[in-house]
């Protein structure tokens, strides 16, 4: 048998959007059987993102109460179909999930007419990571990187390839330079901290803004130049003030804010300079200034990524050593729903420093 955890409806009806917050229910299922190239993996550490906690609200595309939660997972390899190439490489293996399907190598967006289909707690795709066993084509996983705990690697797809995107395949030609200045908007966030982690790995010069002096802090730690919080009036002109000597603007923002972010990218970039934006939590409507248009400021919107990325981004983090920054681990079985309500509680919040992991495995703890 296996466990596996979805939400449910309140009184056996869905709620308004915005205004529900949908219980976690625990489920028994039979174990499945591999289908096909099906591989059967037995999971043991699952990660949040914003888009469960959404769920729960009603407040994303498409939710259903029929699909078990969350798109990061990492798990072991236990049985495979018919049809799988070569069983006995799999077997045993430890391996992380692609959340998403549907999108296979083109640059520019997904080539299915459904577009790019998220795990965890939608009709799009019938699969999600909060379970003991589930099972997935063989093309959809890689080996974990071996470096990595099994609540670290748990917290690498979905953020890791977003991430990836956004810095590596929509911006990259103007931060791959040593010298390059990256600067990162609101740190914090599990992407914002993997653009982080890939950035300084990539050796460019990286600064981030926040309205936490612990966040920036926390972020020069791990790499960053410096960083200035945006609450402070003339924020742009004293990160400016940051650069290098032999630079006078940044090359690059990965923004995932939104609002006036083109405003202040046209004060802060130099002439030609790429603002990738993969999120607007600030707001869904952004003005494009005509002084952007008079500097050339590229405005690159990058959201996810294909299938393609995901094996790139992972084989950057096997061979730089790279490690996900993760808030808060919670061990636990996969029915403490409790306490798995204690995270989500965490998330909503908004304090977390990196992501959220729910291992229900034999997980290890950190390798660093």
């Amino acid at each position: 048998m296996s466990k596996a955890v979805y939400i449910s409806p309140i009184d056996g009806k869905p709620g308004k959007p915005g205004q529900v917050y949908y219980p976690l229910t625990v489920r028994t299922l039979p174990k499945p059987t591999p289908q096909n190239s099906e591989l059967l993996v037995k999971l043991s550490a699952a990660s949040l993102n914003h888009r469960d906690l959404f769920l729960r609200q009603h407040l994303y595309p498409g939710v259903t109460f029929d699909v078990p939660l969350l798109a990061d997972g990492v798990g072991v390899v236990t049985g495979a179909g018919p049809n799988v190439s070569d069983a006995n490489k799999w077997q045993g293996k430890r391996v992380v999930l692609n959340p998403g399907v549907g999108w296979k190598d083109s640059p520019d967006g997904p080539e299915e007419a459904g577009g790019y289909r998220i795990m965890g707690g939608t009709k799009a795709y019938d699969k999600g990571t909060l379970q003991e066993y589930i099972t997935i084509d063989e093309s959809e996983v890689e080996e974990a990187p071996d470096h990595l705990s099994d609540a670290e690697a748990a917290a690498l797809p979905l953020t890791g390839l977003t991430g990836w995107r956004a810095l590596v395949s929509k911006a990259g030609d103007r931060n791959s330079k040593d010298d390059a200045a990256v600067l990162i908007t609101g740190i914090g966030g599990g992407v914002a901290l993997m653009v982080l982690r890939f950035a300084v790995a990539r050796g460019a010069n990286v600064f981030v803004t926040s309205s936490s002096q612990e966040k920036i802090d926390k972020a020069v730690k791990l790499g960053a130049v410096g960083g200035v919080s945006y609450r402070e009036a003339g924020w742009e002109k004293k990160l400016l003030g940051m650069l290098p000597s032999s630079k006078k603007n940044f090359d690059t923002i990965i923004d995932g804010a939104g609002g006036d972010s083109i405003e202040k990218a046209a004060k802060l970039l130099k002439a030609g300079g790429v603002i990738s934006i993969y999120g607007m939590t600030v707001s869904p409507k952004m003005p494009f200034l005509m002084q952007a248009v008079l500097k050339n400021i590229d405005v690159r919107g990058s959201t996810m990524g294909s299938r393609k990325e995901f094996k790139e981004m992972v084989e950057f983090v096997k061979t730089k050593r790279i490690y996900p920054v993760v808030s808060r681990v919670l061990q636990t079985e996969i029915d403490d729903l409790v306490s798995i309500d204690g995270l989500f509680e965490d998330m909503k919040q908004g304090s977390q420093f990196g992501k959220l992991v729910i291992d229900f495995g034999s997980s290890s703890t950190s390798k660093l």
